[in-house]
């Protein structure tokens, strides 16, 4: 393969970061990256299309290369045909998220997006400055009747003991996902769930009668907090802590389910489960164009996504170290409804994965390869209060 400076320097930043892969599967996931920055979409040809232009090759040749680098060993020419393993690359991902990370405090959510009527992919995904990057997922046919039980096990199994110890790792999942076996993988796991429930659910404080969990908030601007057995049914009941908030201008609370004691926690902690929104969109219609996608096998599309998610962490540590650089009171003012897209940070009139993308093409025209260190927010401690329920960010209206 050619040499070209910024795009070798890129391999040998890939090959480090995955030292359990091939050479060839390495450089091929920097090729993919790499071109996806250049073409902003993860269309096969478009991505083969700079990269030919880039290293003097064919457009087929590296079309195929491309094009084998997702495919199952019986479609790949040569001898020594091995397919991917995208699980074994969750673990290596997260650590290389992590690597210069500051501080011990860690956000993930855990949520579902679709494509069309082919894929719904599972997705945990950590929460980095208004957005997110996917560290772990697994497609499905969206037409498959399957629990999804086994598939979130498995990929939270990929994580034991990827976090480095007396980390708090907080796990964030709206109301459809809701389960007591998630909660307690969860906290198998080392870190905390804050997994929100439906009103109709029921509560028992200690010391005090069951209720419903929408009478210990009754109205917008009161909150509520404490432990307790949640659900009546035995095979449902959870002792945990419940964190109850209804904030002005929404139509109904957040009903919080987590294993941290009542002072230790924030039901606000909640609204950054938005970001994870955000992120896939970037992975669509804001960045890689992932919606526009003629695959039909899963298992393809697992391992293109491995791509999506080196490009997408790229992108975050760029445009986020930049992102914390800019003084607040420089930045000009946003309408409201963007303003309130999202509930737990500062609004930004350019998103940090944008901002990074075009870092990295200027980085890469100049002759460089940019990279940068994390530089994650601190978590709220105050909701902002959304000036109307039409206004109210992804997740939390009912």
């Amino acid at each position: 393969m050619s040499r070209h400076p910024q795009l070798y320097q890129w391999a040998e930043q890939v090959a480090t970061a995955f030292p359990h892969l091939s050479r060839p599967q390495a450089t091929v996931l920097a090729w993919w990256s790499f071109g996806m920055a250049l073409a902003h979409r993860a269309s096969l040809s478009a991505v083969a299309l700079q990269l030919a232009a880039l290293v003097g090759q064919a457009f087929a040749t590296v079309k195929q290369r491309l094009r084998e680098w997702y495919c199952e060993a019986s479609a790949k020419a040569g001898d020594q045909r091995v397919a991917l393993d995208v699980s074994t690359c969750f673990a290596p991902l997260l650590h290389w998220v992590l690597r210069d990370w500051p501080g011990t405090q860690l956000a993930v959510a855990l949520d579902p997006t679709s494509q069309g009527q082919r894929f719904v992919v599972l997705s945990l995904s950590i929460l980095y400055r208004g957005s997110a990057c996917p560290v772990a997922w697994k497609v499905v046919p969206a037409t498959a009747r399957q629990s999804w039980k086994r598939h979130w096990l498995a990929l939270l199994r990929d994580f034991r003991g990827a976090v480095p110890e007396g980390w708090t790792v907080l796990v964030l999942a709206d109301r459809g996902l809701y389960a007591r076996w998630l909660f307690r993988a969860i906290c198998r796991l080392g870190w905390h769930p804050l997994l929100r429930v439906t009103g109709r659910c029921t509560f028992r404080p200690e010391g005090g009668r069951r209720t419903r969990m929408t009478d210990l908030v009754r109205q917008p601007g009161t909150t509520w907090a404490g432990r307790g057995r949640a659900f009546k049914d035995r095979a449902k009941r959870l002792r945990c802590t419940l964190l109850a908030r209804w904030e002005e201008g929404y139509e109904a609370p957040w009903l919080l389910l987590t294993d941290l004691p009542p002072e230790a926690a924030e039901a606000c902690w909640y609204g950054l489960r938005a970001w994870i929104e955000h992120g896939f969109k970037q992975l669509k219609s804001d960045g890689w164009h992932w919606e526009r996608t003629h695959m039909t096998d899963p298992t393809r599309a697992e391992r293109l996504w491995l791509a999506l998610a080196v490009g997408t962490w790229w992108c975050l540590v760029v445009g986020g170290e930049a992102d914390a650089a800019v003084r607040v009171e420089t930045v000009p003012p946003v309408p409201a409804a963007s303003a309130a897209a999202s509930a737990a940070a500062p609004a930004r009139p350019v998103s940090v994965f944008l901002r990074g993308l075009a870092l990295i093409v200027a980085g890469l025209l100049a002759g460089r390869v940019p990279w940068g260190t994390p530089h994650p927010e601190p978590w709220p401690t105050v909701l902002p209060v959304p000036v109307s329920h039409e206004l109210a960010p992804p997740g939390t209206k009912t």
